[in-house]
C-alpha cells in the first residue's frame, strides 16, 4: 500500500446537500424548509432553550449560591488513613515513596495529605505535604515525629 492507494471509508464522505437548484434537484423552491411559517423565514427558528412559553428549565433550577464554584487553583491530594499506616515496623521513616511501594497511594504524582481515621499504635517518622490536626495529636500520643514536605 502506497500514498496513492489510501481512499476513505465507504460511506464515510457525502456530499453536500444543495438546495434551492432548481425543481428537478428535489431540493428546490421552499429548499426542503415546507412552506410559512417561522422556520421557513432566513434567520427563522426559536433561541436555544426556547420552551413555548413555559418557565424555562433553567430556571427553575436552584441558584447556585457557590457550592458549583470549584477554583481553579485547588491542590487535590492522595489522602492516606493512620489506619492504613499500621503495617508498617515502629521506628521506620514513612514517605509518599514507601507508601508508593507499599501500594497506598491511588492518585499519579498527587501530594500525600495523612487523615486522622483510625487509630496508630506505633511510633513513624512521617513525611508528608499535609496532616490533619487529628492525625497529629494521634500520630504524637504513639511517640511519633511529623515533617511537613513542600508541595513541588
Amino acid at each position: 500500500m502506497q500514498l496513492h492507494d489510501l481512499k476513505p471509508n465507504e460511506g464515510s464522505k457525502k456530499n453536500r446537500k444543495r438546495v434551492g437548484r432548481g425543481m428537478s434537484s428535489g431540493h428546490g423552491k421552499t429548499s426542503g424548509r415546507g412552506t410559512k411559517g417561522q422556520n421557513s423565514r432566513n434567520g427563522g427558528g426559536v433561541r436555544l432553550y426556547h420552551e413555548g412559553g413555559n418557565l424555562p428549565f433553567y430556571r427553575k433550577l436552584p441558584f447556585l449560591r457557590g457550592e458549583g464554584f470549584t477554583p481553579r487553583n485547588r491542590v487535590r491530594y492522595a489522602e492516606v488513613n493512620l489506619d492504613s499506616l499500621q503495617e508498617f515496623k515502629a521506628g521506620s521513616e514513612v514517605t509518599p515513596e514507601t507508601l508508593k511501594e507499599a501500594g497506598l497511594l491511588k492518585g499519579k504524582g498527587l501530594p500525600v495529605k495523612i487523615m486522622g481515621r483510625g487509630e496508630i499504635k506505633v511510633a513513624l517518622k512521617i513525611k508528608a505535604h499535609k496532616v490533619t490536626e487529628g492525625a497529629r495529636q494521634k500520630i504524637e500520643q504513639a511517640g511519633g515525629s511529623i515533617e511537613t514536605i513542600e508541595i513541588s
